[in-house]
């Protein structure tokens, strides 16, 4: 047996010396394994990458019947295969052009700049809520993916802007009773349906907005802002922990650190103040 493995090494080792072009083929590989993981983050999370789960079951399952020989089902699979990308196409065609919007968006968005610009709105929006005693209730979607809280909404991916949000959460609004999604810096939905915290030790002083921003906070590493309607206050979840009665630029100072700009207010002067112990940590 040894024998055999050192005969199978040789003669793979002399293949690859023969064929193997160390620069280009390397090159070639190394493009092929980048797409793949490239399309892998694309479906992660959606349907697709269910079906894509399904599919290699399905494959499986043609080389068992192929190697056992079983021709009447080797023929149902050999048709499926045949007509299996246009009916991947027609069945998950919004799939498709939602990753193809995304490919858009990872090659001509702002990346920094339009995180901070898109901070400043929700900052901007919650203040104008809070001064008016409107109700808001807005999540950010992080690594984890929120498209199971989506799909319970309105799909809307639009621009993230003060005067859209400020719209939704209007009493006359047919959306305002929902929460609003963020998915990279766009309104993705609203009018979403988040799950209510079922801790015991939580203030009964909470209202249903509260108890939602802590319960997806709780289950996801998305982070929450609320604005409550009682009292026009804001507050910021994340990780199940909430932080009250925030000012805006407490807000926009905590959003910035959270969402990974270095440029929050009072880093680079080295000034750190006070509010900001009470501003809600990532765990660990």
């Amino acid at each position: 047996m040894i024998e055999a493995l050192f005969t199978w090494l040789h003669v793979l080792w002399t293949t690859l010396s023969a064929d193997y072009h160390l620069f280009w083929d390397t090159l070639d590989i190394l493009l092929v394994a980048a797409a793949v993981y490239w399309l892998l983050l694309l479906i992660k999370g959606t349907r697709a990458a269910q079906m894509t789960l399904g599919l290699l079951v399905l494959v499986l399952l043609w080389l068992l019947i192929e190697r056992l020989e079983l021709p009447t089902m080797g023929l149902l699979l050999d048709n499926f295969f045949r007509w299996g990308v246009l009916i991947v196409i027609v069945i998950f065609q919004a799939d498709i052009r939602r990753a193809l919007s995304r490919v858009g968006k990872g090659f001509f968005t702002g990346g920094p700049r339009q995180k901070a610009l898109a901070i400043e709105e929700i900052v901007r929006a919650c203040q104008s809520l809070a001064q008016r005693r409107v109700g808001a209730l807005i999540v950010i979607e992080r690594e984890l993916s929120l498209e199971e809280y989506l799909e319970l909404g309105t799909g809307l991916d639009a621009e993230l802007t003060r005067d859209l949000l400020i719209a939704i959460f209007l009493p006359y609004s047919p959306l305002h009773d929902g929460a609003v999604l963020i998915r990279q810096s766009r309104i993705a939905a609203a009018g979403c349906i988040l799950p209510l915290a079922l801790r015991n030790n939580l203030p009964s002083t909470l209202g249903t907005r509260h108890r939602a921003a802590i319960g997806i906070a709780e289950e996801t590493d998305a982070i929450t802002v609320v604005v409550s309607e009682e009292t026009g206050r804001m507050s910021l979840v994340v990780g199940g922990e909430i932080s009250e009665d925030l000012e805006g630029s407490m807000l926009r100072q905590a959003l910035r650190r959270l969402m990974g700009d270095v440029r929050r207010e009072g880093v680079e002067t080295g000034e750190a103040t006070a509010e900001s112990a009470r501003l809600p940590q990532e765990s660990s």
